[in-house]
């Protein structure tokens, strides 16, 4: 018997926040909650804990932050939640990688994670007077995106158990999309705010300077001027996860991808709908959920699948809704 999981994508384009975001939040609030309460709720930090690590390390994010916290009813839960401030524990896989040279400028990411769990929000925003466009994640966070002045980010899970005091890394890339222009104000960032988790950003500017950070909360982020990131970091820490997301190969494929001078927009995007970089395991949570293209210099984001696509930029941002299944037993997508 054939078992399909569906997601619905949306586009959605709400500048300033108001009833869209509403909508969404009533739309997901019950899954969310669910998850937020995963562990006891003791064990959730408390709403002042939240505010006041918000205010230390992200400030110019607290108006925004206030405003989606009105606007999801003023409660104490979902107030902490948003702050993505110690939030449970979560793994994706996730293959990343930048084409800067000269010619070409892009971000390509494949998303891995179980259908059911992902959001399926494309978001147009303009919060801090500043235009984003971005996958979203816990409501308001960022999974990838790219922000007006061609900043484009990305995040995958880095490979380690490790858990500790810090936030969820989709606010802290919201964060760099909002108040970020280049790559070297993000790796100042990443440095500086703390992560709950272990992740690798990888993020990429207009001037075609990248870096990938490798990012944790029990040491100092690694930042190097590396094109690519999978699922581990300098080293395999937690070799059942390497094995089953296939870290090593998938990494070695994107080696030989940008190493490559050959190797041109085309030929990169094309290798993203194939093995080893799209995964099909559906059913232990690691198939491919989209492919995400971003275009530093137009502004410009595409997002895809086997049948389907959504091209949106700056310029022009329809909002629409795509459904697409996913074959747990063989992993294709329609």
């Amino acid at each position: 018997m054939q078992r399909q999981k569906h997601l619905v994508f949306r586009t959605v384009h709400e500048p300033q926040l108001g009833e869209k975001w509403q909508d969404l939040f009533h739309l997901h609030w019950s899954a969310y909650e669910r998850w937020y309460l995963t562990e006891t709720e003791r064990e959730r930090p408390s709403y002042l804990a939240c505010f006041n690590a918000l205010n230390r390390h992200m400030p110019e994010l607290v108006p925004t932050y206030q405003r989606l916290c009105a606007l999801a009813g003023g409660g104490d839960l979902p107030s902490r939640m948003l702050s993505l401030y110690r939030p449970p524990p979560y793994i994706t896989g996730c293959s990343q990688a930048v084409l800067a040279n000269g010619q070409d400028n892009l971000l390509v990411r494949n998303y891995d994670y179980p259908p059911e769990l992902c959001e399926g929000t494309i978001l147009s925003t303009c919060w801090n007077g500043r235009r984003v466009i971005a996958m979203s994640d816990c409501l308001w966070g960022v999974l990838d995106g790219i922000n007006e002045q061609g900043l484009t980010v990305s995040l995958s899970f880095g490979g380690r158990r490790v858990v500790g005091d810090g936030f969820g890394a989709p606010i802290i890339l919201r964060y760099i999309l909002e108040f970020c222009d280049t790559t070297e104000q993000a790796a100042e960032v990443l440095a500086r705010v703390p992560t709950h988790m272990a992740y690798n950003i990888t993020v990429c500017d207009a001037h075609g300077h990248y870096v990938t950070a490798m990012i944790g909360p029990d040491r100092a982020a690694l930042i190097k001027r590396i094109p690519m990131a999978t699922n581990h970091q300098k080293k395999i820490e937690w070799y059942a996860h390497a094995l089953a997301s296939e870290t090593l190969i998938r990494e070695r494929q994107l080696a030989i991808l940008v190493d490559d001078e050959d190797t041109d927009e085309e030929r990169l995007v094309s290798a993203f709908f194939l093995p080893p970089l799209f995964r099909s395991d559906y059913r232990r949570g690691l198939g491919t959920i989209y492919t995400a293209v971003y275009h530093p210099n137009q502004g410009r984001a595409e997002y895809h699948w086997a049948d389907h696509s959504i091209k949106v930029s700056f310029e022009v941002f329809e909002e629409t809704a795509l459904e697409i299944s996913y074959h747990s037993h063989a992993g294709v997508p329609h």
